[in-house]
């Protein structure tokens, strides 16, 4: 479910470190450094590519034997390569996850994710902490659009005469598109224009320009904060959780390893993922292995 990305020049914003203090012993830290390697896996985008950096980077800065293994490919790919162990770790997202291993699955909170994603996990992976930042279909208006109807969530599509909203075709038939839009928050009568580039530039000016009121665009694509777009709420979780959710191998996983990543995990938000892919195709271009590394140090971990 993965996208086409729209290029910004924006920097990333540096987020507030929260200071990492050691009384005694660091539990965090490879004792004697890890003869084991861990090895990172990331599928072929650039947010997975940074989030595979990212745990790296957090890994060797405790002393961890820590690698990356970047643009593995697709889910069957990358699943395989962490069953059969070219890779030890890798940055999933919890509802896509749920939806390959339980394709009848219906849930979509993101506690109801995790619960029912730990259920159907194979017995050699384990699922680490989810961090709160999703990579998901989201709604979004102008900033003009928002302040002339009061919207701020969903629902409130509702109060918008003549609704028009651009998606990419599959929208108008699945449960978080149209269907939802009626069956889950009672907004009907939507006049449906199908773009077919993922929430593009196509998508994007099509929205700017007015020929449409809402458009669904990735939750992370750095147009969103280069347009002023606003992301409406989603409290009815019409769209099921994406949590960004760190899976070991069982065999790989371990108390230390496990303090890590989970502490990345409590930093990470759907802000700093915006961030993040805002500097990563941004005119300078950098390395997924450069971005990852500033906001390691801006947050204290490297």
């Amino acid at each position: 479910m993965k996208k086409n990305r729209i290029l910004s020049t924006v920097a990333i914003g540096a987020v507030l470190a929260l200071g990492l203090t050691a009384c005694g012993s660091d539990p965090t830290k490879a004792s004697g450094g890890s003869s084991s390697q861990i090895v990172v896996g990331s599928a072929s985008f650039g947010e997975s590519e940074i989030l595979a950096e990212i745990y790296a980077g957090a890994l060797k800065a405790k002393g961890f034997n820590a690698s990356t293994h970047l643009d593995i490919g697709q889910r069957e790919a990358y699943l395989g390569a962490l069953s059969d162990g070219t890779i030890s770790l890798f940055p999933e997202y919890s509802g896509n996850l749920l939806a390959y291993y339980d394709k009848t699955s219906t849930a979509s909170a993101p506690a109801d994710v995790l619960t029912a994603l730990k259920k159907v996990l194979p017995a050699t992976i384990v699922a680490l902490d989810p961090s709160t930042a999703e990579d998901k279909d989201s709604y979004n208006v102008t900033a003009a659009t928002a302040a002339q109807y009061g919207l701020s969530s969903i629902g409130d599509l509702a109060k918008v005469p003549n609704l028009k909203l651009a998606a990419n075709p599959e929208f108008k038939i699945r449960s978080y598109g149209i269907p939802g839009l009626g069956s889950v928050y009672g907004v009907k009568n939507v006049a449906f224009t199908a773009i077919n580039d993922s929430g593009g530039a196509a998508t994007l000016k099509t929205l700017t320009s007015g020929q449409v009121n809402v458009a669904d665009i990735y939750s992370t694509t750095p147009s969103i904060t280069a347009n002023h777009l606003v992301t409406l709420d989603d409290p009815k979780h019409l769209i099921a959780a994406q949590n960004v959710l760190p899976i070991i191998r069982k065999d790989h996983d371990s108390a230390a390893v496990d303090a890590v990543i989970n502490a990345v995990s409590a930093k990470l938000t759907t802000a700093a993922l915006l961030q993040l892919n805002t500097a990563f195709y941004g005119a300078d271009k950098p390395s997924a292995a450069s971005v990852a590394q500033a906001w390691l140090k801006a947050n204290g971990f490297a």
